[in-house]
């Protein structure tokens, strides 16, 4: 133990001294090497950092490897080992190169996040190869190659400073806490070329971070102008916005908008700037408007609970549209919620992921092709997972199980599997894909092998069976070999809830523009929780909370994006809320919820009892299927009010 402390402190202050100039930081792959990325992401999970956005600076893992060595110095020593490689003026960053064989009638499709990869490519390469002459300048030659196209992801110039860090060429964007999906922005289609402005470290005592970029998209021949189409390249921007005002705990406000190319302009900044200030006019306006605007959003938050068994929960809420002409509200909406243990039982480690999401997404009726590169979907990988342009909802989920098993290297297991929804015109099948891989160091580089086997949503099947070989021994320092570092102690600070109860809620409903609004009965019905919380200071407690109410037979679920409580020096508490809410109805409906209460603390020993007021805002559903009203408005509205009284055990 002592020797590992040791090696463990000359490497971390080795690192510092050249790191922590505070320059520009490199950035770490992404979806190139998910070895080791899956361990970063662990590392930043057990040192309470919250993920929001990729590619992850190089920065953040060396300020967050101290806290999280204390818990798994085994781990902790194979990510330092990796990091050294970044400690010197020149250098490799990431090498990896891939054979493969495949077969199968959908081995044709794309495999998810690989920079538009299909299946039955029979290999891939990669490299990032970089130049730094001084602290604030930094210069990246990077690409990705597979069978059929190469791109320069990786290639980029990075001058600045830890508070604004100006990246110049292909950088990736991925805009979201999951790990394996991203509404808005992920590696699904191949890398644009762009400008981005960020930061590594946060600002103020709220975390403030930032990051906006600008980009051009591929050509495409469908945009719609005055009667007709032009032809070009649109731009496209995003930005996101940050917050950790705890700990432990961040909430991002995030947005992309598509705008200008052909006749609409070369677009610019004043155009994106009308857009992201008001996107319900924007987005909503005439073709032939040249400031007319294809844009998303999101609010994502990550939620990290220490204890004996750490884990972090996070959620995304998106729209692709706005709704109801009001700028808060999100339209055509999808819903991701996730967990992860970045430790269970020493060895294992565990991720799910669900998502759920209305029609509508990556089609516009003003660029028709889309929000694509390439002709692929630069947001969530199943929008390749469907005929082009089809307007269909569906779910997917992901579930991921990694093992670090005693004779060395690195398992998983990785299964996905997706559901169209079938509106009648195509019979979409259900996608499901089963993965295993295996990587360990040998000779200096890391060597595996990964199999693929599954089926796409028009039957077909594939096998992919790959080997690959990576840059650099990220084998662990044998000094920390056999370290099991401390197990972390419970605390009474940190408490997961269950809560039971009833609620009395009202139906409101708006079914179209030419029908009257009809109220339905107050209703009482069964109230079921699950959550954690925990303290972050003297009296304020912040957490996360999934909510099932049964509204007179029809399921009704939430979840808190925000799930705040203050505590008075008595017995009682305040809690405020807001989150996503699915309303199951014929066809999901999604909106906000939000609401406020007061609580009764230990009435019993561990027992805590509320009542909240809550408001259901606008959830909407869209009109699809064919039993649906059609009008000029696609979509029913419904609000949703009332009180729940609940019991809340907490251990």
């Amino acid at each position: 133990m002592k020797r590992a402390a040791l090696v463990s402190g000359a490497f971390l202050y080795a690192l510092s001294s050249a790191a922590l100039a505070r320059g520009v930081s490199p950035y770490l792959p992404l979806n190139l090497e998910p070895e080791i990325e899956h361990q970063i992401e662990r590392v930043l999970i057990l040192a309470g950092k919250p993920v929001m956005s990729r590619p992850i600076a190089a920065a953040t893992v060396l300020d967050a490897l101290p806290k999280a060595c204390k818990i798994d110095p085994l781990l902790c020593s194979q990510v330092q080992r990796y990091l050294s490689r970044y400690m010197h003026k020149a250098g490799i960053a990431h090498a990896s190169v891939e054979g493969a064989t495949s077969s199968g009638t959908g081995s044709g499709s794309i495999a998810p996040n690989r920079y538009g990869m299909a299946q039955n490519s029979h290999w891939d390469a990669s490299a990032v190869l970089y130049l730094q002459p001084s602290d604030y300048l930094l210069v990246d030659l990077g690409a990705v190659a597979y069978e059929g196209r190469t791109n320069y992801t990786g290639s980029m110039v990075s001058m600045g400073w830890e508070w604004a860090q100006l990246d110049l060429g292909f950088r990736p964007h991925w805009f979201s806490p999951f790990t394996d999906s991203s509404m808005l922005m992920s590696t699904e289609a191949p890398t644009k070329p762009s400008v981005t402005l960020s930061n590594y470290t946060p600002l103020t005592s709220l975390g403030f971070s930032y990051q906006i970029f600008g980009s051009r998209m591929t050509k495409s021949d469908h945009i719609v102008w005055q009667d007709g189409y032009t032809s070009g390249e649109p731009s496209l921007g995003g930005l996101q916005v940050t917050i950790e005002p705890a700990s432990g705990w961040s909430l991002s406000l995030n947005r992309v908008v598509q705008f200008g190319g052909g006749a609409r302009g070369s677009g610019s900044f004043s155009q994106l700037l009308k857009a992201l200030i008001n996107p319900s006019k924007y987005s909503n306006t005439a073709a032939s408007n040249a400031d007319a605007a294809n844009q998303e959003g999101s609010i994502t938050s990550s939620f990290l609970f220490p204890g004996r068994v750490p884990f972090a929960v996070y959620v995304e809420y998106a729209g692709e549209d706005t709704s109801r002409g009001r700028n808060y509200l999100l339209g055509n909406t999808a819903l991701s919620w996730g967990i992860s243990f970045p430790r269970l039982f020493k060895r294992f480690d565990f991720t799910l992921e669900l998502t759920e999401w209305q029609n509508e997404w990556y089609v516009n009726s003003i660029y028709n092709d889309g929000l694509t590169n390439y002709g692929l979907v630069v947001g969530n990988w199943f929008g390749d997972q469907r005929v082009f342009n089809d307007i269909v909802g569906g779910r997917s989920a992901m579930a991921r199980l990694g093992w670090d098993p005693w004779f060395g290297g690195r398992a998983e297991v990785r299964f996905r599997t997706l559901e169209n929804q079938v509106y009648g015109a195509i019979a979409y099948q259900h996608f499901h894909e089963l993965t295993l891989n295996y990587s360990r160091p040998w000779k200096g580089v890391v060597i595996g092998g990964e199999f693929d086997s599954g089926k796409d949503v028009f039957g077909g099947n594939y096998n992919r069976l790959a080997a690959f070989m990576r840059f650099g021994d990220t084998s662990p320092d044998r000094g920390c070999g056999d370290c099991d570092g401390e197990t972390p102690t419970s605390d009474p600070r940190n408490q997961l809830l269950v809560d039971a109860g009833v609620h009395a809620l009202r139906v409101r409903t708006d079914l179209t523009e030419t029908t009257p609004k009809t109220y339905g009965p107050t209703t009482a019905g069964v109230h079921l929780g699950l959550g954690a919380r925990r303290a972050v200071s003297d009296h304020t407690d912040l957490g996360a909370r999934v909510e099932y109410d049964d509204l007179d037979g029809t399921n009704l679920l939430g979840v808190r994006i925000i799930d705040y409580r203050y505590r008075f020096k008595n017995p009682l508490a305040i809690v405020a809320f807001l989150g996503a809410a699915r309303y199951d109805l014929a066809t999901p409906a999604y909106g906000f919820y939000y609401g406020l209460g007061l609580q009764w603390r230990d009435v019993l020993p561990h027992v805590d009892v509320g009542v909240e007021a809550r408001y259901y805002d606008s959830v909407a559903r869209d009109h699809v299927l064919p039993s649906d009203p059609h009008t000029t408005r696609p979509d029913s509205f419904y609000d949703i009010s009332g009180a729940v009284l609940s019991l809340t055990y907490h251990f």
